[in-house]
């Protein structure tokens, strides 16, 4: 059973801990390293940084628990008139579960709660299978993500 919930104080350490699990299985998969680059998610996400995300940036910030346990995590960017769906990721223990799935589309519903009428995710340029997925949900690249990274990342959008 799944249940998808707003995330408190209290679960922010618990979900530090399940970003940076989830996408340390690309940062492996695309070689990426801290030295190397230090701003991919498995690195630069910290408890302070989810703290500044729920309290400067007021984010909202969504994890799902399944069996119990904290399964998957979103939080919404919200900047510039726009909304970007930001850190959808899924424990390595929970995928092929439809939790992924689960995240984004009430991420849809929030976002439309919030008067948006588009959303906006990032992605690893590399990763073919995750951009192949988000284009089965009718997301089309938009355009490429600031340099300031030291791999190539793109945004992708999608009417919601």
């Amino acid at each position: 059973m799944q249940e998808i919930r707003k995330v408190t104080e209290k679960d922010i350490p618990e979900c530090v801990r399940l970003i940076r699990r989830s996408f340390q299985t690309v940062a492996d998969e695309f070689s990426f390293t801290p030295e190397k680059d230090p701003k991919f998610t498995s690195y630069a996400t910290t408890e302070e940084r989810l703290e500044y995300h729920m309290h400067a940036e007021q984010r909202p910030m969504y994890a799902c628990f399944a069996d119990g346990k904290l399964a998957g995590y979103y939080s919404l960017r919200i900047a510039d008139g726009e909304i970007e769906l930001s850190n959808l990721c899924t424990d390595p223990e929970f995928r092929h579960r439809r939790i992924g799935e689960s995240l984004m589309l009430h991420s849809f519903d929030r976002a439309r709660e919030l008067g948006f009428t588009e959303i906006t995710i990032g992605v690893v340029d590399a990763n073919e299978r995750v951009k192949r997925w988000y284009e089965s949900y009718g997301f089309t690249k938009s355009g490429d993500c600031d340099a300031y990274l030291t791999f190539h990342c793109i945004f992708m959008k999608r009417p919601i």
